[in-house]
């Protein structure tokens, strides 16, 4: 039996920008994922099942508030996902490497130090 106002799903994944013209561009034309929309201070991008949202004001509420927080995308092939990126000017700070059985994953930064990785089959 389901615990009543169980949190069963994630919809939407929000990280706080200091430039959001700058943000836009490397999710955007960097890493080529679809904007949907835009406003003063926000925007939000399609990340599969979810939203994922930049703010301006979420880092001016909450300024030096990061933790230990990754955001994973999955890819059908981490080593040429490591190459398109790589020649998009992503810089990796972790090498394309095996982490679990068959999966790989490699890793790198946004332009405010969001911790983002890839994940998927070699």
């Amino acid at each position: 039996m389901e615990q009543q106002g169980a949190l069963s799903s994630v919809g939407t994944v929000m990280l706080g920008v200091g430039n959001l013209a700058r943000s836009v561009e490397f999710y955007r034309d960097t890493l080529g994922m679809k904007l949907q929309q835009q406003f003063p201070g926000f925007a939000f991008f399609s990340a599969g099942g979810i939203t994922l949202v930049l703010s301006e004001p979420l880092l001016r509420a909450r300024p030096g508030t990061g933790g230990a927080v990754e955001v994973v995308f999955s890819v059908d092939g981490v080593r040429s996902a490591h190459e398109a990126l790589g020649q998009r000017g992503v810089h990796f700070t972790n090498e394309p490497r095996a982490v679990s059985g068959d999966l790989w994953a490699a890793n790198f930064d946004d332009p405010d130090g969001h911790h983002l990785s890839i994940f998927g089959p070699v």
